[in-house]
């Protein structure tokens, strides 16, 4: 019989959804007719809800998990005979909450065979398919994977670029080269699922993936790995076999602060095969707060990174949780202080200055005391545990710094006019006269360091 699937993908941080495109050719395989629907792009459509068998909804990150939850409903009453399935990174960890949605089926981790599997028993006649075994709520078993199948999706250009210093854009494609990570961040959303392991999808399904996307009008390729030098063994004959095919294409990468140091030796290779930058959630520069979130690093170590970054020419890209209950406004002046010192301004999107820290179901920060002491209730709207600064003055900062940054980026503010507002912001707060920065002039561009059209969220 025909069996029609629809996947479908609320956010994904202005990238074209691997997240789809690889499930999609795991279902085509066994013979399923598969839509796929990307809402950060296209509304909602009642015809393509309806047609489905099965609804699929890829939940990578919190907000697309937020904004899910709003169109679950939707879907289940356009159509109240289809199976709608929750995959990703955060459906088990919120599995309850899904599942008094109306989501009937949760598949974490490795994902792919599960959503297969799942195609393969709903096909069958309702006695046959009790006999199927259900697969886990959470899968780490290897897989064999497939080239994601890209037709259908958006195409490259209604999706974030990159932008360049000489004022020009580039098409960015997405893949991913590994999943999970070796490492067990307190406050990171990976360690729930994958539990200190990580999985390879195979170089020559990362490769034909990427050759498609250029064909597609791809000129940079962002790598979503969680940390892309888990397997530097993996990552680094990569890059070389991407370069030596294309040595026109850019691409992005995210890497620990804990293993640029320990592979310091790799990263003259990122260069030469054409790495624009690397993402490194460096988080906090408090040597207390890096060993709550149990980070693997110090703040001489981001130092050391930013000096060997510079002497080996190479883009670094700190991301930060910025504002924890550990926070206090003397802290926040010193990671300003620091930013500027180090010439790290440009390099640091905004949004970063203003971010609070996410406690969801599963966090392994629930076991810490100092967390504990400031623990509210857990928001299921929110997807997370409230809590509230003991310092009323530092909740009331990451609100203000909060509506700046939006101010700001729709005024199309340099990043170091937003950040110098926010140094007035901090001391008005305060109540102390401003000191002076080692700032850049607030005239230049903001696009002296590269950086991707859509910031970085969560």
């Amino acid at each position: 019989m025909d069996f029609r699937a629809l996947l479908v993908s609320t956010y994904e941080l202005g990238r074209q959804p691997f997240g789809l495109a690889s499930p999609a050719a795991w279902l085509s395989a066994v013979g399923v007719d598969v839509d796929c629907l990307d809402l950060s792009l296209e509304k909602l459509d009642e015809g393509r809800v309806r047609r489905a068998d099965l609804v699929a909804f890829y939940l990578p990150m919190h907000t697309a998990t937020r904004i899910a939850s709003r169109v679950i409903p939707e879907v289940r009453k356009s159509n109240p005979h289809a199976h709608l399935c929750a995959y990703g990174l955060y459906a088990p960890v919120n599995a309850d909450f899904l599942k008094k949605l109306g989501i009937q089926t949760i598949l974490g981790g490795e994902f792919e065979q599960g959503l297969q599997n799942l195609a393969r028993r709903l096909r069958q006649p309702a006695p046959a398919a009790t006999l199927m075994e259900p697969d886990p709520l959470v899968s780490l078993g290897k897989q064999k994977f497939l080239v994601p199948e890209r037709i259908g999706l958006p195409v490259l250009d209604k999706y974030a670029r990159l932008n360049l210093p000489d004022g020009s854009q580039r098409l960015v494609g997405y893949t991913e080269a590994s999943r999970g990570c070796k490492h067990r961040c307190r406050h990171c959303p990976i360690v729930p699922v994958y539990e200190g392991k990580f999985r390879v999808v195979q170089r020559d399904v990362v490769l034909q993936d990427i050759r498609q996307q250029v064909a597609l009008g791809a000129e940079h390729i962002t790598f979503g790995d969680p940390d892309f030098f888990n397997g530097v063994g993996h990552a680094i004959p990569l890059v070389r076999q991407l370069h030596e095919e294309y040595p026109q294409i850019s691409y992005d990468v995210t890497i620990k602060v804990e293993h640029l140091l320990k592979h310091a030796e790799a990263l003259p290779i990122l260069r030469e095969t054409g790495c624009a930058f690397v993402l490194s959630a460096v988080e906090s520069v408090d040597d207390r707060v890096l060993e709550i979130l149990d980070k693997g690093h110090t703040r001489a170590d981001f130092v050391s990174v930013v000096r060997l970054f510079r002497e080996i020419g190479l883009q670094l890209v700190p991301t930060f949780v910025t504002f924890t209950p550990w926070l206090t406004l003397e802290g926040y002046e010193d990671l300003l202080y620091l930013l500027a010192s180090l010439d790290q301004v440009d390099a640091v999107a905004p949004i970063q200055l203003a971010i609070r820290l996410l406690i969801p179901n599963g966090s392994l920060l629930l076991e810490r005391p100092e967390v504990q002491a400031v623990l509210e209730r857990y928001d299921e709207c929110a997807l997370s545990y409230r809590w509230t600064h003991p310092d009323p003055r530092v909740d009331h900062l990451q609100r203000e710094v909060e509506a700046l940054v939006k101010k700001g980026t729709t005024a199309k503010s340099t990043r170091a006019e937003i950040f110098q507002e926010t140094w007035k912001i901090l001391h008005d707060v305060m109540q102390q006269p401003l000191r002076p920065l080692p700032l850049v002039p607030p005239g230049r561009n903001r696009a002296t360091v590269p950086y991707l059209t859509e910031p970085w969220f969560c």
